[in-house]
């Protein structure tokens, strides 16, 4: 009898210890095939994300009158009758020499429409920066528009008023 129940014990020793290696090792297999996705994950998918372009330097270019100065002159209206001036120099900014290019080549054509557009504001608007930003933001649309007409693109980020005087 002492043999049998020592062979019984015998024979379930070794059972548990089998049950315990196969365990273990079905918990090292499920954690080696986490890293292992986790790493491919990370490896392959990370590279097919889209990479941040890289920007160009900006490239500014001084919008100038006919007469080649930098400056735009306007005469305002105020609501009075009383006549004020305005000084505005103006750069475009833009990152592409073929834009720089064609601004020179159309620098008349974009002087002109400016002019027209700063001729048309009023001195009460002007007084306020909200009224500035407007204006800088009318006057960037209008030359976009003109360079996507000349070029297919509009081109430039902004214009700049470097220098803004009224009075």
């Amino acid at each position: 009898m002492a043999d049998e129940s020592e062979q019984e014990e015998g024979v379930v020793a070794p059972k548990s210890k089998k049950k315990l290696f196969i365990i273990l090792g079905g918990v090292l297999l499920l954690v080696i095939l986490a890293g292992g996705g986790a790493a491919a994950y990370f490896f392959l998918l990370a590279d097919k994300e889209p990479a941040e372009p890289v920007r160009q330097e900006a490239i500014y270019t001084k919008v100038r009158t006919l007469e080649g100065r930098p400056s735009f002159v306007a005469s305002l209206q105020a609501e009075g009758g009383s006549r004020h001036f305005m000084q505005v120099y103006v750069e475009a900014k833009s990152r592409n020499q073929v834009v720089a290019d064609a601004l020179d080549a159309h620098m008349p054509l974009i002087v002109a429409r400016l002019n027209a557009l700063f001729t048309t504001q009023s001195v009460q608007r002007l007084r306020t920066v909200e009224g500035k930003r407007a204006l800088q933001e009318e006057a960037t649309a209008l030359v976009q528009q003109i360079m996507t007409e000349k070029v297919g693109e509009p081109g430039i980020e902004t214009l700049l008023f470097t220098d803004f005087v009224m009075q």
